[in-house]
């Protein structure tokens, strides 16, 4: 059997400081943007030539802090309530017997300046700071093919929570609007997906979201996530 080592050749800078709330797949919130920071030797414009002219990009990286954690031969998909196991190779659940996973983003615009090159990006579903082993374009006419099953991902997940903010939390997105825009979308959008695990579901605990540079706390009363108050992170 042979092994493999890949390089980083770059580094996700995301909203999302932590796995729970993430996304479960990439383009769910639409308004997640990212920063591709490409490293050095990477950081050189004839790795990225021709790729403004794609629309979408794959990116392949590491579940990196799922390195070393037990591998699963089978896990419980959130589509499926948590309540039926499928194989892992069935599923993107991180617990594979090599952290690998993969997302389609959209890419917005490349930034140069000196040794420094940046891919901005939306729709992600990453940590920040996940590791990037490999970019490659999506290309419509191969990767998006008609008639294609999913068996039980079939369908695109729809809102289940409708979010709601309190005063405190209205006022507080009002006072850093300038700075972070886009606070209140990212909020919204990732709380309808309800991110808390199948099997929680205890309409008395509160819940901690960290999104940007903020601890959003929340909670949910039959189908309504209410947002209580958001902190700046220390």
């Amino acid at each position: 059997m042979t092994d493999f080592n890949f390089n980083t050749i770059a580094l996700i800078r995301s909203c999302y400081n932590e796995k729970f709330g993430i996304p479960r797949q990439s383009g769910l919130v639409e308004n997640a943007d990212a920063v591709i920071e490409m490293q050095a030797p990477y950081n050189d414009e004839d790795f990225i030539r021709e790729l403004e002219g794609f629309s979408h990009i794959w990116l392949i990286f590491v579940f990196h802090q799922h390195i070393g954690k037990p591998v699963k031969a089978t896990v419980r998909p959130p589509r499926l309530g948590g309540n039926q196991r499928v194989g892992v190779f069935a599923s993107r659940s991180p617990f594979r017997p090599n952290p690998i996973g993969i997302s389609v983003v959209k890419l917005n615009k490349i930034s140069k300046n000196d040794n420094t090159i940046e891919l901005h990006i939306s729709g992600a579903d990453l940590l920040n700071g996940t590791p990037v082993i490999d970019i490659k374009p999506y290309v419509s006419y191969a990767d998006s093919i008609a008639g294609a099953s999913s068996s039980y991902a079939s369908d695109k997940p729809e809102a289940k929570l409708e979010v709601s903010f309190s005063a405190l939390a209205s006022q507080y997105i009002n006072e850093v609007r300038e700075q972070y825009p886009k606070l209140r979308d990212v909020i919204q959008q990732t709380l309808s997906l309800d991110p808390r695990p199948a099997y929680i579901k205890d309409r008395e605990k509160h819940y901690g979201l960290s999104v940007f540079d903020f601890n959003v706390q929340w909670r949910v009363e039959d189908t309504v996530a209410e947002v209580i108050r958001i902190e700046k992170l220390t």
